[in-house]
Formats: structure tokens, sequence, C-alpha cells
């Protein structure tokens, strides 16, 4: 036996005056077997006149409960009182009125909407209910997606074809600063992208609808203004048809990222050309240390006028190139100096006289220095350099005047700072900042400021060591040097020194040392270079020294066994070949465990050699040396050991 068809609508009115039809009877009859919702006729009272189901398993109560009972007492008040105002408002205003409820079902909520309808000229309602739980759990999982995107840090977007925003979550709020409603509809050129940065982004669009997809790095902006790097993932977007519709975008500011890069590959290129600089500064130094003792040997014998002046020609042309060496060794790897308890007010004080002796009256020197300013631990000469270096740049970049800004101010560093600049050290500094209003320092200039030799001056202008060496004399005081700067608006240099945890009066003190003679001690000069060997050992001789010579570690060896009971002190040289310094310190060690050792290298301070002597031997020459500086060292460490 066929199963009877769904309950139809048998309402006595003409079915011609049904709201939902036009078209009699017949018309009316096909929609309802065609609709899958629920379909109820009421009167104002909200009595079930009628229904129509066409799957009354999903609903949770079954539909011919309704028929000619009030919403009351079927279905909850709350709901019944919901849907009561629904059908008094539709025949009233005659518009139709849409509401949603839930109802529980099985352990869980089966959700529905409403649209009710005034039925005809008549004073009933159509209501067409339809389950719309699995909508409603489509929109519950994509707001729990858009709160997803939301928390990600990255700015996740989608554009139309014509770059119009569409889409637009927090992380973008966060990145670029535009809300939401700002962003949308708007053309994400003019948004977020500078004019000299359009051609990059052009192409990135070009590639994108060539391949489907498109990662790179961009130049972007902020609403602020401020320029930020992004990485960015795009992926085209395609309809059912497969045709291009959207663009979605994964933007991440990457700017912190490519500054710290930055520093990191110039400090490998900087540890590079410092590894470079010292070993041609050693070979160097071997070469000026016989020169310069050969020529205040020759002052010491002649009295001829004349000759003196050419000697001190060569000397101070000698000298001169110690100094550039010094220099390039003072950027490879800090080399450093007597360092003491200072007060940076007082030096910065002298070099501000200084400029304000020297620099053109066009140049207008203000400074700014607090009386409270912490004291650091320093080489008073070496730091006077750095300042004068910053202040001379500055001057050669404000040939038509300007304002040359010095100032000092006291700088506690904490964690957060570190984070930003991975070179500081918490604890207390001490900030000097020398600016310029010049013309500034162009962006692709900036990165190379600090390489040794490299310079924008004329040729005979200037040598390209001032900033190296100013950023080697900071980094051996363990400060840190920073600059800032834009094409035609000047330069910012920020020199960050650590200071001292007292606050103690600093006094600088210095003394000069009278030179001593010999009284025919034996001294042992060991060295693989002969000119060095020959002049050391002549300026030892003439100033009443008896010397022993040997050109390598091996040679010395045998000549201090032999003569251990007369030699007093061994002059000695780090890098040489077969048997280097550090073999034969120790070999001399463990035969005469009291023989005093003067370490000399050209190499820079804090290699493996030199650190080695530093620590093993009783002084440390650098080369290039001079007989001042051979002679009293040398009297320093055999004051002990004097004979008789």
């Amino acid at each position: 036996m066929n199963e009877p068809d769904p309950p139809l609508i048998h309402i006595q009115a003409d079915p011609d005056k049904m709201s939902f039809c036009g078209h009699g009877q017949g018309a009316a009859i096909s929609f309802l077997r065609a609709t899958p919702d629920l379909v109820f006729l009421v009167n104002k009272e909200g009595v079930c006149l009628d229904y129509h189901a066409a799957d009354p398993s999903r609903l949770p109560v079954p539909p011919e409960k309704f028929l000619g009972r009030k919403l009351g007492d079927v279905v909850p008040l709350e709901i019944a009182d919901l849907c009561q105002r629904a059908i008094q408002d539709a025949i009233r205003t005659d518009q139709t009125q849409v509401i949603q409820y839930s109802i529980p079902r099985s352990g869980e909520a089966r959700h529905f909407e409403a649209h009710v309808a005034r039925c005809c000229d008549c004073d009933h309602a159509l209501a067409i209910v339809r389950d719309i739980t699995e909508r409603k759990s489509a929109e519950e999982q994509l707001r729990e997606q858009a709160a997803l995107l939301d928390h990600a840090r990255d700015a996740i977007l989608v554009r139309d074809l014509q770059n119009r925003v569409l889409f637009w979550n927090k992380g973008a709020e966060r990145i670029y600063g535009w809300t939401t409603q700002e962003a949308a509809s708007r053309d994400i050129r003019g948004l977020i992208y500078r004019e000299e940065h359009l051609a990059p982004f052009e192409e990135a669009c070009h590639a994108l609808f060539q391949k489907g997809e498109w990662s790179g790095h961009l130049r972007q902006k902020t609403k602020g203004g401020k320029e930020l790097i992004s990485e960015c993932d795009w992926v085209l977007v395609r309809d059912g048809a497969g045709l291009p519709k959207s663009i979605l975008a994964i933007n991440t500011d990457i700017t912190e990222k490519k500054a710290l890069e930055t520093q990191f590959l110039r400090a490998q290129r900087m540890e590079s050309l410092g590894t470079l600089a010292g070993g041609i500064a050693h070979d160097l130094n071997n070469m000026l240390s016989p020169i310069l003792m050969a020529i205040q040997m020759l002052q010491q014998k002649t009295d001829d006028d004349e000759t003196q002046e050419w000697l001190a020609t060569l000397l101070a042309s000698a000298e001169r190139a110690s100094e550039v060496v010094r220099q390039v060794l003072l950027f490879a790897r800090g080399v450093q100096g007597e360092h003491a308890p200072l007060q940076p007010r007082y030096l910065i004080r002298e070099v501000i006289g200084i400029m304000k002796e020297t620099l053109p009256r066009s140049i207008d020197v203000r400074f700014h220095l607090p009386q409270d300013l912490w004291n650091i631990h320093g080489d008073s000469t070496q730091l006077h350099q750095v300042l004068i270096n910053l202040c001379l740049n500055a001057r050669d970049a404000m040939p038509g005047g300007g304002t040359l800004s010095i100032k000092a101010e006291n700088l506690s560093i904490d964690e957060r700072y570190v984070r930003a600049y991975p070179d500081a050290r918490p604890g207390r500094h001490v900030l000097i900042t020398v600016s310029d209003t010049g013309e500034g320092i162009p962006a692709d200039v900036i990165d190379k400021i600090f390489d040794p030799f490299f310079t924008t001056k004329e040729a005979g202008k200037g040598t390209g060591l001032g900033l190296s060496t100013a950023l080697g004399i900071v980094k051996s005081h363990q400060g840190s040097i920073r600059v800032e700067s834009e094409a035609e608006k000047g330069a910012t240099f920020q020199v960050v020194l650590p200071a001292l945890e007292s606050e103690s009066p600093a006094e600088l003190a210095t003394a000069r040392v009278k030179l001593p003679l010999g009284r025919g001690e034996t001294i042992l000069v060991v060295d693989d270079e002969k000119a060095i060997q020959d002049i050391t050992g002549a300026t030892l001789q003439h100033f009443g020294y008896r010397v022993l010579r040997a050109r390598d570690g091996a040679e010395a060896l045998a000549l201090f066994a032999q003569n251990r009971s007369e030699i007093r002190a061994v002059l000695l040289d780090m890098m040489m070949p077969y048997l280097d310094g550090p073999a034969t310190v120790r070999a001399l060690r463990r035969i005469d465990r009291e023989i005093r050792i003067i370490a000399t290298s050209g190499l820079v301070d804090d290699s493996a050699a030199v650190r080695f002597a530093q620590e093993t031997v009783d002084k440390f020459l650098m080369k290039p040396y001079t007989a001042d500086a051979l002679l009293t060292t040398l009297a320093e460490v055999l004051k002990d050991k004097r004979p008789g």
C-alpha cells in the first residue's frame, strides 16, 4: 500500500489568495512538495491551522502536534512569545518578519530560522521554518577561524583584482596601524606603499598572475609613515570556474630581523677586514721598528745640524707611518691603551675648546654637559681622538656652515635596549652624542663608513681611517658607536661607554720616565727579522748592555742553555717560524722559572700568541717600538735582577 502524501494546506479560503502564490492551488501544491522547509499556516492568535513537512524526522517536535493548538502548548514559552510577536507584526504591518531560535534535542540544540508573512488579505500568516543548524555550525567555524587569523602576528589580508582591501586581520592592524574599518575597500597601493616602492610591487603582481603564487621581500610603510620590510607570501584565489577572483596575502614584518642581519654581516665584514689589516700591520711594524731605532741611534752619533734636520724629518715620517699602522690595529682588534678612571665632562670640554678655536665661524658649536655625569674608565688620549675625528667629519659635512652639537648624558641600559642593540651590555653607561646639520650620509654609503680606507672625500683629503679608528678605540673600551643620518638632514653619532660603579672623582695621572742606562747586563734578543735583530742589538749595546742574538726559538734555547748564568732578560718575538714565541717561552720557563721575558709582536693584542704572552711574560712591547720604549721597558723588568 502506498504511503499517503504529506499533509497539504487545505484552508477554506480561496487558494488564489494565498500570499505565497498567485497561480492557483496547483502551483501552491507543487511549491509545497518542492520545498525542504517546514511550512505552517497560523492565525493571529498563533493557532496552527495546517502544516507541511518534507522530512518530519529532522524536527525536534513532530509537526502534527501543532495542528489546532497554540504555539505555547508545544514549544517553550520564550520561543512561543517570539513567534507570536512575529505573527502579529507580519499581519499588522504586512511585512515579512525574520526570527531565529534554538530548540534542544538529544542533548544538543537545533537552530531554526522562520520567515513569517501575512497570507494575502486575511488575518492568517504563513511561517516558513528552516533548520539552520549546519549553517550556524559553519558560521561558528568561520568565526573561530577569523579569531585565529586575528591572533596571528602576521598581517593576513585579502584584496580583489583591483587591489581593493576585502579582508584585514588584527595582525595587519598591529603592523600597519590602519584599522579594519579604515582599510576596507581602500587601494592597497596607496595604503601601505610609497611611490618609489610601487615598481617592485607591480613586478610581484605580474609574477603572481603568471605563476599563481609569489614570495619575496617588499618595502612598505605604516599609517604613521614609518618604513618597514615585509616578507610576503601571496596566493591567487580562483573561483569554481578556475578564474582569478582575489589575492590572499600573508605579510610578516622582518624589519628588525633585517637590521640584525645587517649588523651581523657588518660585524663579519669588519672581522675579516680586521684580520687582513692585522696581518699587514704585523709586516709593516717589523719594517718600521729598525727604521725608528736606527734614526734615533744616528741622532746620538752626530752633531751636524743639517744631518740632525734630515734625521728629524725621517723620524717624523717614520712616526707618521707608525701612527697609520697603529690606527689600522685599533680598527682591527681595538688595541688597549693605558686606561684609568676619568670624568668625560673634562675631556669633552677640552674638545669643545679646540673646536671653537679651529672651526670656521660659520659653524656654531653647541654643547650640553650635565654636572652629574658618571665617571668612565678609559684612555683619555684615545677617546680624545674619537671625539676629534667625529667633530672633524661634522665640519667636513658642513662646508657652508651649520651647527655642531655635542652633548653627554647618563644612560642606564636594560634588557629591552639590549634586544634592540645586541652589541650593548646592561648597566650604567655614558652616552656622548655628536651631531651636525650638514649634508648627511646617503643610505647606500652608511653601512660602509666604518670600513678602513673607505672615504667619500676627494683624493688627498682623507685616509678613510678616522671612523674605523674611532670604532676600534670605542670597542677596546667595551663600548659601541651608532649612527643615524639622512641625506641633506645631517648626521648623529652616538658613542656609548660603560660607566664606573663608583662615583668618586676621576683624575688622570701621567708621568714620564727618564731613560736609564744598562750596567753591562746580557740580553738575549730573539727575532726572525734580521734588521730588527741588528738595530735592537746595536741600540742596547749603545746604552750599556751586552747582547746575544738568535734568529728563532731553537737557536735561542741553545744560546740560553750555554749562557744561562749571564743572561738577565730575553727580548722575544712571538711570531717566528719553526719554534714560535709561546713554545719558546714555555721551554725557557722550564729551564729557569725566574728569567725575565719581554715579548714583542706586530700583531694586534688579542691574537692567541699575544694573549698567551700577556699572561705568561713580564712585559709586552707592540711593534714598532722606539728606543725609548725598549730601554724603559727593559729597565722595569731588570730592576729586581740587577747584579751585585
